[in-house]
């Protein structure tokens, strides 16, 4: 039998390790790039993560997955043997596009600094490995920084269209104003605000109403931040519940006040931050939490090519279109597959339209396009829905949250009326025009990575509450009532911060149990 020509048989060869996903083929180490937040050691939150572009030899960016296992993986660890510290660093998130995402999750400080290596197999990639000096903190480290500095470090940018649009209505705040009419009108039996202060870096509340059980998460976003951020000194209101409360017109008599909330409306005037669901994921991603901003990048489901060409939706029975969704999901299953999960407002429909099972929200983008119809409010899956790769099909709403202005109708998703009379005709519009519907997923896509960056959520905080601060005209007081919110502790973490603690010049000035709090804070043990 002959013998294949040595050239054609190193071809062969070739072809082969190419089909079997032999790393050496597809990517080069030392053209990929790597970039992000957390190879900067002053950047502090709670997982830090940073991105990886994979090149091929010739220098081209892939566009998908190398074939087979994801072969890249990173390696954290302390600049110094004497310095034994925990760091959870979990495989990286194949983004399927060429991308990938790192995260690690620094349980104590590092005095020394870090060595981050970023391999591909046994090789480094890019300018691996990354030294990044000390002191490098961890999230429960309280070491809080100058302004100026921490938001040129986060890079955190010079304008948000929705904090200006909220804060035009206020171009000054009566603190008085609001001690008189917030308890009144929104502070009863079934209210849901809690009054805060911010003074020397502490956090000091009281709560009105009976529903405030949800203050634990603007609780914990606030002390994350006076850990990292010098904050302003300021009094305000934050709305725990779902729906915005000021409806009062700009020119009226009398004139709207500034609470804060997780959701905005057309109608309203309220001053709007991150929901507490991606605020609260983001805190507590890598550790309480599955799905958070990061996780879902790495989770989005089977390529374009082999998802699922239906409508998706699964959810409660927070709002009656949802409803309708079911109906029609019955009425044309070829289009759509919809489902209530959980009945509460609508029982007695249950036995009609049925209860669907519980599915995890990473099956849901085995779809090509998913359904987003509002609960009670805004629907808080959108930002997951959005960092997915399926198209989204989102019903018009007067509702919105804190990033829905930089989104534009048929370039990030594509829209459907309020009662839902479109969506089986853009559902076949997909279908028919998948080249363009995959164009829009993707815009989308790549539009949320950018606005729902963690380190983001961080720098729209805090220009809400500098704003909120800016336009105060007396000072801010700790009121009756209020209790110090302290921070959490933990005595298995050492953490010493290099820099001068806020100034305590107002602790004479405070009720008793504010000195207290500094007296006892000055012996207290390093936090985690």
């Amino acid at each position: 039998m002959r013998s294949l020509p040595r050239a054609l048989l190193l071809q062969l060869r070739l072809s082969l390790l190419v089909a079997a996903g032999a790393p050496e083929v597809l990517v080069s180490a030392p053209r990929s790039l790597v970039w992000g937040p957390g190879l900067q050691a002053a950047v502090v939150l709670p997982v830090r993560y940073f991105y990886l572009q994979a090149v091929n030899s010739e220098g081209q960016n892939l566009t998908r997955s190398p074939p087979g296992q994801t072969p890249f993986k990173v390696v954290v660890k302390s600049l110094s043997p004497k310095e034994l510290v925990r760091i959870h660093v979990p495989k990286p998130l194949d983004r399927n596009d060429g991308t990938f995402l790192m995260r690690y999750r620094m349980y104590e400080t590092v005095n020394e600094g870090l060595k981050i290596e970023v391999l591909y197999g046994d090789e480094h990639v890019a300018q691996s490995p990354y030294i990044l000096k000390g002191p490098v903190y961890h999230e429960y480290c309280e070491c809080p920084e100058d302004p100026q500095a921490w938001q040129k470090t986060l890079s955190c940018p010079t304008k948000e269209p929705q904090i200006a649009k909220d804060f035009a209505s206020f171009p000054s705040i009566n603190l008085q104003q609001m001690l008189n009419e917030v308890p009144r009108r929104f502070g009863d039996e079934r209210g849901a605000i809690v009054h805060y202060t911010i003074l020397d870096n502490h956090i000091y509340r009281r709560s009105l109403g009976k529903y405030t059980d949800f203050k634990m998460f603007s609780d914990e976003i606030l002390l994350s931040l006076t850990r990292k951020v010098l904050l302003p000194d300021l009094e305000f209101y934050v709305n725990l519940g779902d729906w915005p409360l000021e409806h009062r017109k700009v020119n009226g008599t009398p004139s709207p006040i500034p609470i804060i909330s997780w959701c905005g409306s057309l109608d309203s005037r309220d001053v709007v931050l991150p929901t507490y669901d991606i605020t609260h994921s983001t805190l507590e991603a890598m550790r309480g939490v599955t799905n958070d901003l990061l996780s879902i990048q790495g989770n989005t489901g089977p390529s374009w090519i082999n998802k699922t060409e239906r409508a998706f939706f699964r959810g409660r029975d927070s709002r009656e279109e949802r409803l309708q969704l079911v109906q029609l999901s019955k009425e044309n299953p070829q289009l759509l597959d919809a489902g209530i999960t959980g009945y509460f407002f609508f029982q007695e429909k249950e036995k009609e339209l049925g209860k669907a099972k519980l599915m995890g929200f990473f099956d849901f983008f085995k779809y090509k396009y998913q359904v987003n119809v509002d609960g009670t409010v805004a629907a808080y899956r959108y930002p997951y829905l959005m960092l997915g790769d399926s198209l989204v099909l989102k019903q018009d709403s007067p509702y919105y949250e804190h990033f829905y202005m930089a989104l534009e109708p048929w370039k990030h998703y594509v829209p459907i009326k309020r009662n839902l009379s479109d969506l089986l005709e853009k559902v076949k519009w997909a279908k028919e025009n998948d080249e363009e519907a995959e164009k829009i997923a993707k815009e989308g896509q790549l539009m949320a990575r950018d606005l729902l960056q963690p380190h983001r959520l961080y720098c729209y905080y805090y220009e809400v509450l500098q704003k909120y601060a800016e336009r105060q005209s007396s000072k801010p007081e700790v009121r009756d009532g209020m209790e110090l919110v302290p921070q959490p502790e933990d005595n298995t973490a050492i953490c010493q911060c290099h820099r001068k603690k806020p100034s305590e010049r107002r602790a004479l000035s405070q009720p008793r149990f504010t000195l207290l709090y500094i007296l006892a804070t000055s012996l207290r043990k390093d936090r985690i």
